[in-house]
């Protein structure tokens, strides 16, 4: 399993009667590789995980793996409420052709490293695929710090990866000092991604990769190959629009922008509701400007 690159963590695509629309998710996977992304991950917090049932989401990695097939591995977020279910939702996804488990703290309850290594460990040992462990302190009220993460990578063999959204950079650098190269590590805000590389990221879980492909990409190649200069230009002319991912709405925000480029509709489901008001004119405002200053790659 290959951690490295652009791996978008691909939204879920809806039709209006808000089943999953399996033709759509398909072409929009191949798109993604097709434009020089490495991997694809599906079901996160941007492909509305919560809202999916089991089956939900084993027949969406079949769909993946079915679209893009050797040309690049596909990866689950395993995110549940018991570890029960998070055990057999990863047994399930290797057995629909997953290469890679994104590994999440339970949803809900939040308690201490004891309780918290016990729901991963479980999760990492349920198979022999290749595992990224997710940490969103954010989001999920759970941090797993460098320590305990080197604690995880010292005990299962297939822990490979960590998904750092802290919002820290310094944390990439910390993970580095006590891991070295045992693990990769991932950057997973969109608008710390430079930094991220910078500190010696080796990989992107991107979220506006899912309506801007290329520039993604050509951002992070630029900037894993210490070309500072194309870099920083392209970075700031996307960072307005990364930084959609990095707020509360940032699922209505990004399928919203992939709907405007032609690329998927910005159905969500419930509690999410499509964008109205103050925030559909920040995001019309943001793309517009976007759209008019795009750079020619």
């Amino acid at each position: 399993m290959n951690w490295k690159g652009v791996l978008p963590a691909i939204t879920t695509n809806l039709k209006a009667d808000l089943s999953v629309d399996h033709g759509a998710l398909a072409a929009h996977g191949r798109w993604m590789i097709d434009s020089g992304c490495t991997g694809l991950v599906c079901c996160g917090s941007l492909g509305e995980a919560a809202t999916l049932s089991f089956d939900e989401k084993i027949a969406i990695v079949r769909t993946a793996v079915a679209a893009v097939g050797d040309r690049a591995p596909v990866v689950l977020g395993i995110a549940s409420l018991t570890t029960a279910e998070a055990v057999a939702l990863a047994r399930a996804a290797e057995a629909a052709g997953a290469q890679g488990l994104m590994v999440l703290p339970p949803y809900v309850y939040a308690s201490d490293w004891r309780e918290m290594k016990a729901h991963v460990a479980a999760v990492i040992a349920a198979t022999p695929l290749s595992c990224l462990l997710y940490n969103n302190p954010p989001a999920y009220r759970t941090d797993f710090l460098p320590e305990q993460i080197a604690e995880l990578a010292a005990e299962h063999a297939n822990l490979h990866a960590v998904k750092e959204s802290s919002g820290d950079v310094r944390r990439v650098t910390a993970i580095r000092a006590l891991c070295g190269r045992r693990l990769d590590v991932l950057v997973g805000m969109d608008d710390a991604i430079v930094e991220g590389i910078y500190a010696g990221a080796v990989g992107w879980i991107a979220g506006l990769v899912n309506a801007f492909p290329v520039e993604s990409v050509a951002l992070f190649d630029h900037a894993s190959r210490g070309d500072k200069v194309r870099a920083m230009a392209l970075y700031a002319w996307f960072l307005p629009l990364l930084r959609l991912d990095t707020v509360p709405k940032f699922v209505q925000l990004i399928k919203w922008v992939q709907a405007e480029v032609g690329r998927g509709t910005p159905h969500v489901r419930p509690p999410r509701l499509e964008l109205t008001g103050a925030d559909l004119e920040h995001a019309r405002a943001v793309l517009e400007q976007a759209l008019q200053e795009r750079p020619q790659l």
